[in-house]
């Protein structure tokens, strides 16, 4: 795609489905005994890929106008056709056990890959694979596959998805809550994560007749016989909405997120740091950057800390404001991938381990830059709208993965896009 940048965006934006909560849902919806409607669904191709999964592993789905449904199996769930979740899709998104899980709840054996998706760091599942057994799975890792299976029923269990250095697992507590939601009696999930694609997990299970009870660093489950059905809206994309807020702001624009109830704890408090401001009107939020970027120093963390799908946007964002800013990567072990192409456009900037260092205010100028996977290629977009000339940016691919309408918002706010290779 070309990007020709320097010019300030304005106008108004509508936020998508969020990616990671609506696949987080998806899994969830194989575990109901009736159908389940999800609406403001995000057309990402993602959602393509999950539809595919859960329709060759026995719950049909299907997704038309952003409206994502399944119904429960056709067929026995322990039909053989129905326990591999096939390697040519399960390597193409990264929470593939969280499938994989909802798939051994409802069948008692699977197979899987490995996953895969974005691949800026080592991300184990040793956390998936733990609430696996502890729900009285036997695993076996073969050649990239990994096979679970129930010597009996599932059991319940108690779990706890704390990381040695990550914190919470957000995709090991949706495992493991995908398993205790079958398992007879009550599990206990110590120190779940209660990321915002968690609680949306959580309040659809419970509107399908899950018993959970919460308590600080405590899940309890009461797993069910039978979940009916619901109907449920996957809320916005705060990520997509925060690179939106941040490409329009970098530029010395103005936005008004429609319909976008606004971003709440350390998201909100870290971009209004930075020099953003948001005012609630007409049913959204207006975003505005007065002062222009300022810089700052933060962390990312689980919620309510910093996400870290938002800091290589704010990365780039940085490079505009005058000063010193320090960003430290406290999920993933290391988070710089963005660090090489931004300073490619101009930016300076270098990563120390975990920590990165953005010296600006430095001008950026076109250049012919890659984006590796979704953050990415989402912050060198940025970048380049804020750069002088026209860039070329390779890897549309991951932009497609997790967002839909991005590029047609950007159009519409004025962004001179030309896509060479289009979808």
């Amino acid at each position: 795609m070309l990007i020709t940048g320097g010019r300030p965006l304005h106008g108004r934006a509508t936020v998508q489905g969020g990616k990671n909560t609506a696949l987080h849902l998806y899994a969830a919806t194989q575990l109901t005994d009736e159908p389940v409607t999800l609406t403001n669904a995000p057309a990402i191709t993602d959602t393509a890929v999950y539809a595919a999964i859960l329709t060759l592993t026995g719950t049909p789905a299907t997704f038309r106008d952003g409206v994502f449904r399944t119904r429960p199996p056709d067929e026995p769930p322990d039909a053989p056709a129905h326990l591999v979740v096939p390697d040519r899709l399960g390597r193409r998104t990264r929470i593939t056990p969280v499938l994989a899980a909802g798939l051994l709840a409802r069948a008692g054996r699977v197979r899987f890959p490995l996953p895969g998706g974005d691949a800026f760091c080592h991300r184990p599942i040793d956390r998936h694979l733990a609430a696996m057994a502890a729900a009285g799975a036997e695993l076996e890792l073969d050649r990239g596959q990994v096979t679970a299976q129930l010597a009996g029923p599932l059991r319940p269990f108690s779990f706890d998805a704390n990381t040695s250095h990550w914190g919470p697992s957000l995709g090991a507590t949706v495992t493991a809550l995908l398993l205790a939601a079958r398992a007879p009696g009550t599990s206990t999930i110590h120190h779940p994560s209660v990321e915002p694609e968690i609680l949306a997990v959580a309040e659809l299970l419970t509107r399908c007749g899950l018993d959970l009870d919460w308590s600080p660093g405590r899940l309890l489950v009461t797993g069910a016989d039978r979940l009916g059905g619901a109907a449920f809206a996957v809320p916005p994309d705060r990520t997509e909405a925060a690179t939106l807020a941040l490409a329009v702001a970098a530029t010395g624009g103005t936005l008004h997120l429609t319909g976008f109830p606004g971003f709440t704890d350390g998201l909100r408090a870290a971009l209004t740091a930075a020099g953003l401001r948001f005012t609630p009107e007409h049913g959204g939020t207006t975003v505005t950057c007065p002062d222009g970027p300022q810089p700052l120093h933060l962390a990312t963390g689980p919620h309510p800390a910093f996400p870290t799908d938002v800091q290589p946007q704010l990365t780039a964002f940085l490079t505009q404001a005058p000063g010193t800013s320090t960003l430290t990567e406290r999920v993933f072990a290391q988070r710089s991938d963005h660090i090489r192409p931004l300073a490619a456009l101009g930016a300076a900037l270098h990563a120390d381990g975990p920590s990165i260092t953005v010296h600006g205010r430095t001008p950026l100028r076109a250049a012919e830059v890659h984006g590796t996977d979704i953050r990415t290629a989402t912050a060198l977009l940025l970048a380049a709208l804020a750069a002088e000339g026209t860039s070329t940016l390779h890897g549309l691919h991951h932009l497609r993965r997790g967002h839909a309408g991005l590029l047609s918002a950007l159009t519409t706010l004025g962004a001179r896009l030309v896509l060479l290779d289009p979808p």
